[in-house]
């Protein structure tokens, strides 16, 4: 243990329901007293590469990079394992297995996918995000033991400041209005979360078997409700639009179709993807949106849409997932 330890993040939150408390810790964090792991010559900084995990046999895990425009050429792979990746100015954040024991961390990573910190979670990863400034981290993790949710799984998603050292341990500590009015609920449920900026971002609400777009605002530790059924959002380069998995009909047991939302006018536009994708969608440009498509229990393919509804999906990147593109 170094002498300079320190505790950054740790979130306590009590939950009483029917005169029985639940106490759950999100994520405590410190930084790694592991010393930084150099990767193997891969360039994570902003650069026409688009960042991804590698689902390939040789490499499985590991972090990579590919020329903008070169999906199916020369890989470059890192000696960085993570279960999700992201990447925005030269900072990345990835979500890895801590151990031998089923645990996981949050590691912070440079340019040179460099671990610089590390925050142990709690919970299974399911999508990470970075500000469009680098500055700030999003993740959200899968959890159980939720009493309102009959042992199902919930999620959890939470913010880290690497400038100001400020940290949102759990959205769900976050107020809300929904439909323009204060809202309070037990079964209130955050994933997804995507950036406007370092202060302002937007994510999914479920609460009351629904679930909403919403915006928030990291000073005022607020969200107001947008619209209904959208799922995992991810913000354009532009700040106009939102592509988000819509439940087909509203149910999610139909499934999700691929959508893009108008921020201007809540116009939805259903994409030409029709397969099940991966819930970290992100935008290759500001007329492409990216994804990864399943194949089995460990395989995956980055397959693109255009934006507009128009064309055919086209695989991107062979053997891959969670992209990034390092030029946004």
């Amino acid at each position: 243990m170094t002498p300079r330890r320190r505790v950054l993040l740790a979130a306590l939150v009590s939950v009483v329901l029917l005169g029985g408390a639940v106490a759950y810790v999100l994520v405590a964090g410190h930084r790694g007293d592991r010393p930084a792991v150099a990767a193997a010559a891969v360039d994570a900084g902003p650069g026409d590469r688009v960042l991804f995990r590698s689902t390939a046999a040789a490499g499985y895990g590991r972090v990579g990079t590919v020329a903008r425009g070169s999906g199916s050429g020369a890989r470059q792979l890192s000696d960085l394992d993570c279960v999700r990746v992201y990447a925005a100015a030269g900072r990345g954040i990835c979500l890895r297995p801590d151990g031998p024991l089923t645990t996981y961390q949050l590691a912070v990573v440079d340019a040179s996918l460099r671990v610089q910190d590390t925050y142990p979670l709690v919970g299974v990863p399911n999508r990470a995000r970075v500000s469009p400034s680098g500055n700030v981290l999003a993740f959200t993790v899968f959890v159980t033991g939720d009493s309102y949710n009959g042992g199902r799984f919930s999620t959890r998603a939470g913010t880290i400041n690497l400038a100001t050292r400020e940290t949102a341990d759990s959205l769900e500590l976050f107020s809300v209005v929904r439909d323009g009015k204060p809202y309070r609920a037990v079964d209130v449920n955050y994933w997804g979360v995507t950036f406007l900026d370092d202060r302002h971002f937007y994510a999914t609400l479920s609460t009351a078997g629904k679930r909403y777009l919403v915006a928030g605002d990291l000073t005022t530790q607020s969200v107001r409700t947008l619209a209904e059924n959208v799922e995992c959002p991810s913000l354009s380069p532009d700040r106009t639009r939102i592509a988000f998995k819509e439940a087909i009909r509203g149910d999610p047991a139909k499934g999700w179709r691929l959508t893009v939302l108008d921020l201007a006018t809540m116009r939805r536009t259903p994409l030409a993807e029709t397969r099940g994708v991966d819930d970290q969608a992100a935008w290759y440009d500001d007329h492409t949106v990216m994804y990864a498509v399943r194949r089995g229990s460990r395989g995956a393919d980055v397959w693109s849409v255009p934006a507009d509804g128009s064309g055919a999906p086209h695989l991107l990147i062979p053997d891959a997932e969670s992209p990034a593109a390092l030029w946004n």
